[in-house]
């Protein structure tokens, strides 16, 4: 892939180091207290991923209720306020409890055997990024049960919304997301001194793999946006309690700058929730086409370039409050600009598979699913861009069905083709094929029925985040719906996958798949506990 290591020597080294290291440190406490204080990077690796994983189905469970709620016109089940609380609380769990902490995880599983290194910069600094996350996520979840119940402002949590008409528990909400920004920050701090000061000896910065890349320019989007949304809800936090009018217009503030600060951190939030992705599909394509990476200079400067015009983009949400015309000529041709560099990327992707030795495993499926399905919200995407087509689109469902195909088969596919594509380092085992296919094919056909829909329905006019509808819509919103319980539930079958796997199944040696070329295949499977004690050294190798 991006630098082929020499395979005699590495294995020779790496599998030595595990061992001498296994020997060499004491057994970790048993039982609760090992995952407490666990400082290893595979541990809080694995924590970060299983919590994911539980927060990937309650925000499942939020999204159910409301589209079992639009599975008819009418109001069925809830009321319009429960309504409100399940959009919101899918969001705010999807975007910064499941897509962010899975990318966390793989981060600290892989990128120390990526770079050769024994473990992350700050280990205990590690341990307290993860548990800073149950902390949040319980506290934001425990809203519903407030009086007045949990936020009900949408995941953008729009001022006056928020502030001016906002329920008691808004308070208790800030602070789950202040203490959630804090762990993003510790752990973007460590990802970057990690990568910066412990690559093993001959590897340079061109050397390394493309996750190690795409996960260092997201950990400094981390660390420039992140501060940004802890001053917006701190603003919030003295609206509501101390009486300041930052945001309401009644006392000299102004609502629109609510929409500047919060998209100022949020556009960059959606590249911090794709960059990884990129990383991960970069790395399945050319193992599994048995060609090395096409490009891979282009990529590293396509993924700082992406980073840094995500600075510059913000206002393309913003085209209908009223942005003079010289604005919204400046955001519409740099939202235009933005989709250069992406398209470099899909394009180094089908050129890698051009005339390779290609097959379909698992990790394959998802990751080609990505490339189409991504590249379908892309240019959903370059539609929202044009202004004064954008004040049609605005608010409606088609805005839902362009993030959904961003995030869903962008975000999440990506982190399932990971999973599938490490697991038998994780574990020493393969994963089942037959039950990853299954599970593949079922959540391609629900992703496609229950968003595409939505384009059509939103064109024709259905706004967002409202519980009953004309019967205009019913139809699309009937196969939405039933296009997100197949999904919903055939989720089940990855967790079945992952615990079969971790129990048993194909034993996989060092070298899991025959086109890997990284340094993580160099290390026995399962990695063990310790690695790279003694670094290994690369010899770097000119990019084709």
């Amino acid at each position: 892939m991006a630098s082929k290591l020499p395979k005699p020597p590495l294995e020779h080294s790496a599998s030595g180091a595990g061992a001498a290291a296994s020997e060499a440190h004491a057994a970790p406490p048993k039982g609760i207290l090992r995952w407490l204080l666990t400082t290893n990077h595979k541990e809080i690796g694995s924590l970060y991923l299983i919590f994911s994983l539980i927060m990937f189905f309650i925000g499942g469970i939020f999204a159910l209720v409301v589209r079992l709620e639009l599975f008819q016109p009418g109001l069925q089940f809830v009321d319009p306020e429960f309504f409100n609380q399940m959009t919101t609380m899918h969001g705010l769990i999807m975007v910064f409890a499941a897509v962010m902490p899975a990318f966390t995880g793989l981060a600290n599983w892989m990128i120390p055997l990526q770079i050769g290194a024994p473990d992350m910069a700050l280990p205990r600094l590690n341990n307290f990024s993860f548990w800073l996350l149950p902390v949040a996520f319980i506290l934001l979840l425990s809203t519903l049960l407030m009086p007045g119940g949990g936020p009900n402002f949408g995941w953008t949590f729009y001022a006056p919304l928020s502030t001016t008409y906002a329920p008691p528990s808004t308070t208790f909400f800030i602070l789950a997301m202040h203490i959630a920004g804090i762990s993003s920050i510790l752990g973007a701090i460590n990802i970057i001194a990690t990568i910066l000061n412990m690559r093993a000896p001959g590897m340079r910065m061109m050397d390394m793999p493309l996750f190690v890349w795409t996960w260092l320019i997201t950990a400094f989007l981390l660390i420039a946006v992140m501060p940004v949304l802890a001053g917006v809800i701190t603003m919030m936090l003295l609206d509501i309690n101390f009486g300041t009018s930052f945001f309401d217009a009644a006392g000299g503030g102004d609502p629109v700058l609510f929409q500047h600060l919060f998209w100022f951190f949020g556009h960059p939030e959606v590249y911090i929730m794709i960059l990884p992705a990129f990383g991960i599909v970069s790395a399945i394509i050319p193992t599994f086409a048995r060609k090395p990476l096409f490009g891979y200079a282009s990529m590293v400067y396509a993924t700082a370039s992406i980073a840094i015009l995500s600075f510059l983009v913000w206002a393309h949400h913003m085209f209908v409050v009223g942005l003079p015309l010289v604005a919204e000529l400046f955001f519409m041709y740099t939202t235009m600009l933005i989709a250069v560099p992406t398209g470099v990327k899909v394009f180094n992707w089908i050129t890698t598979l051009f005339q390779g030795s290609i097959t379909f495993e698992t990790p394959m499926l998802f990751a080609l699913a990505f490339v189409v399905l991504f590249t379908i919200g892309g240019f959903s995407g370059l539609m929202l861009a044009i202004a004064p087509a954008d004040f049609q689109y605005h608010d409606t469902y088609f805005v839902v069905a362009h993030f959904h195909y961003v995030l869903v088969p962008g975000a999440i596919f990506s982190i399932m083709a990971g999973v599938y594509y490490w697991l038998p380092k994780w574990t020493g085992h393969y994963p089942s094929e037959t039950l990853g296919r299954w599970h593949f094919w079922l959540s391609v056909i629900g992703v496609n029925l229950t968003f595409f829909p939505m384009h059509f329905s939103g064109l024709a006019g259905m706004p967002r985040r409202i519980p009953d509808y004309a019967l205009q819509f019913a139809d699309f919103n009937l196969v939405s719906s039933l296009g997100a319980f197949l999904f919903g539930l055939s989720q089940l079958l990855f967790v079945v996958v992952i615990v079969k796997c971790v129990r048993g199944g194909e034993k996989a040696p060092a070298k899991a798949w025959e086109g890997a070329e990284d340094l993580e295949w160099s290390v026995p499977s399962p990695a063990p506990l310790h690695t790279f004690e003694t670094p290994p050294h690369v010899t770097p190798q000119p990019h084709p």
